[in-house]
């Protein structure tokens, strides 16, 4: 009897690099989904100054518990105040020594903006949506005082300067001393009310 051939075998010298192949192709078309973040410049590593002495009434304290209510100033208010709250506090000009403030010059709120302090608190429990969207009232509050003495300046908002002045595009577009010219009007409008947003640790209450 003839003899009996066994099964075919299958050539799998090829099977790696088709599998390599599946995978660049696999990572090359998936996309991958990210969270959005805020949008922040950290400021300079500067080293703290010694002796620095803060008067309670330059910190505007913003609190949010658990259940997405605001205390302000001990003073429960809506989301939809916020904002209005945080500029008066950082327009107040309570010493008088802000030539352009337009504020009640309260003695018993901010002395300047160089010196006003927003300090934000959540509960560890507090919702996410909560958060971004106070973080996003505050930082209106700064832009829209910015916007105000941007256009008395400029003639333009302070949001779409800053836009410009960060795209990557600007610096190409511009001549260096064009560029430069920007960058320090940016900056004038910015220490003019300088963002200082402090978040305190959170609390388990």
């Amino acid at each position: 009897m003839p003899r009996r051939k066994g099964a075919p075998e299958v050539n799998a010298g090829s099977m790696a690099d088709i599998a390599f192949l599946l995978l660049i192709f696999f990572l090359v078309t998936t996309t991958i989904e990210t969270d959005a973040g805020l949008d922040r410049m950290l400021p300079p590593n500067e080293p703290p100054e010694d002796n620095v002495v803060i008067k309670q009434k330059n910190i505007f304290t913003v609190n949010i518990n658990k259940n997405g209510q605001l205390l302000v100033e001990e003073e429960l208010t809506d989301i939809e105040n916020l904002r209005t709250k945080a500029m008066e506090f950082l327009d107040n000009n309570g010493d008088g020594s802000c030539a352009y403030c337009k504020g009640k010059k309260d003695q018993n709120s901010s002395d300047n903006p160089s010196k006003a302090i927003i300090s934000l608190k959540n509960d560890r429990e507090t919702k996410y949506a909560t958060y971004i969207t106070v973080q996003n009232e505050l930082v209106g509050a700064y832009n829209e005082l910015r916007n105000r003495e941007a256009q008395r300046i400029f003639g333009k908002d302070y949001t779409a300067m800053e836009s410009e002045y960060l795209a990557s595009e600007t610096k190409e577009r511009m001549t260096p001393t064009e560029y430069e010219k920007l960058k320090e009007d940016v900056k004038r409008i910015q220490d003019m009310f300088p963002q200082k947003l402090s978040e305190a640790e959170t609390s388990n209450n």
